[in-house]
């Protein structure tokens, strides 16, 4: 069993130029490659100073972020490294809260983190409880329950408030008020198996889960706690699973991602209208493991973050041909989660042996275009644009519908063969 002592250890020599770090768990060689030991979550706090991943057997470490700081122990706040004994293994990890969008906006070069005396992580366990932590003091807060199996997914939505989203294997979702420690809870029903994985929209009336195996994506209003619509038509294949979702930050599109014996793909949808905007396809030659376990936006926009079981990270532009950065393939990679940091430029990736590794990810200046449609899209709708008597190409662009449908990646003997759809 891990102790709570130090005993992560960093490398920092790989032959993968876009790996910065790589934090190692360290415990009794009996554990390695057996089952409770894997990374299943990471998160950054919402300004982006501490950094939290579950190294399994039931610890969570959490560090300050950048792990280099040179004010671990100055000041009023405790930088220094803490663990939470959970008692279960963590399988979904938030920090919170987070801070609405406007009020979220990158401080200027040079500026020194707010500390917030009230950041809060919460870790959903294997047990169906949740547990509430206190970051800056170590302690626990107190514990929600009600989730009758693994809590898969856990998010604190982006409006500053404490109210805490789960999803389970118990096939329901359920929105926790935190100011009355648990007692309030909104319970959403309608999957008809495992969910995978649960998205907010940035504007906070929606959330999106997808169900792994009954291959549901479901829209819910968080305004009413309703079912809204499903989203189908996303894949031809017959035998498939359903592992992660995510919103762009502006809401206007919802990523999802699937996997067959063969292959995986991320479908984009637009969630005002369930129309599939386009689709991301990686084929293979072997049948067997081809998993895509996680993807994450960057906090501009531009970027797709992407942990499959081919390579331990890619990075795509949506819409665009070929991935902008991926690493080596690799099928011994092992990732199986992903973060970007709030400021972008970083992408944290766990992997199954309990390991974090921290990537340098493409950093963009947003074009003009690129800020106003953002800006627009977080509070005016599709159906709210369709109608504008704007040009073609504008209204195409504002509501992403710019995109070419399909991008196949083949892949054969090492190489790769891209090939567009239209």
């Amino acid at each position: 069993m891990c102790s709570t002592e130090n005993k992560e250890e960093i490398q920092q020599i790989s032959p993968e130029p876009a790996l910065i770090l790589e934090l190692k768990t360290r415990r009794p060689p009996s554990f390695e490659g057996r089952a409770g030991c894997e990374t299943w979550s990471v998160d950054f706090s919402p300004e982006g100073d501490w950094f939290a991943w579950s190294m399994g057997h039931g610890i969570v470490w959490v560090v300050a972020w950048p792990l280099d700081s040179e004010d671990s122990q100055n000041g009023e706040t405790d930088r220094g490294d803490k663990s939470f004994s959970c008692g279960h293994p963590v399988w979904g990890l938030a920090f919170g809260p987070r801070p609405p969008k406007s009020a979220a906006a990158a401080p200027p070069a040079g500026t020194p983190p707010k500390r917030n005396h009230s950041l809060l992580l919460a870790t959903g366990l294997e047990n169906g409880v949740i547990k509430i932590w206190n970051v800056l003091t170590g302690n626990a807060v107190f514990d929600l329950h009600g989730h009758e199996g693994v809590v898969r997914n856990l998010i604190f939505p982006q409006n500053g408030t404490l109210t805490l989203i789960s999803s389970s294997r118990d096939k329901t979702l359920r929105i926790w008020d935190l100011t009355q420690k648990g007692k309030r809870v909104q319970v959403l029903s309608g999957h008809k198996d495992w969910i995978s994985c649960c998205s907010v929209s940035s504007d906070c009336s929606m959330i999106a889960s997808v169900g792994r195996f009954d291959r549901m994506v479901c829209l819910w209003s968080l305004r009413s706690y309703t079912f809204m619509r499903s989203l189908t038509g996303g894949s031809r294949k017959t035998l498939y699973l359903l592992s992660s979702c995510d919103f762009s930050p502006d809401g206007a599109l919802l990523a999802t991602t699937a996997f067959s014996g063969s292959s995986w793909w991320i479908d984009l949808w637009d969630p005002y209208t369930a129309e599939k905007l386009a689709t991301l396809v990686e084929n293979f030659e072997d049948y067997g493991q081809n998993q895509i376990s996680s993807i994450q936006f960057s906090p501009n926009g531009l970027y797709l973050a992407i942990v499959a079981d081919n390579r331990a990270l890619q990075v795509w532009e949506p819409g665009k041909k070929g991935m902008v950065m991926q690493t080596q393939v690799d099928r011994d990679s092992n990732g199986i989660c992903c973060s970007y940091h709030p400021q972008g430029g970083v992408v944290a990736t766990g992997t199954r042996d309990g390991h974090v590794r921290f990537w340098r990810a493409p950093r963009t200046v947003p074009s003009l275009c690129h800020l106003c449609r953002s800006i627009l899209r977080h509070s005016v709708s599709t159906h709210q644009i369709e109608p504008l008597p704007l040009p073609k190409t504008i209204l195409e662009y504002l509501t992403y519908r710019n995109f070419l449908e399909r991008l196949k990646t083949c892949c054969s003997s090492g190489e790769e063969r891209e090939v567009w759809e239209v």
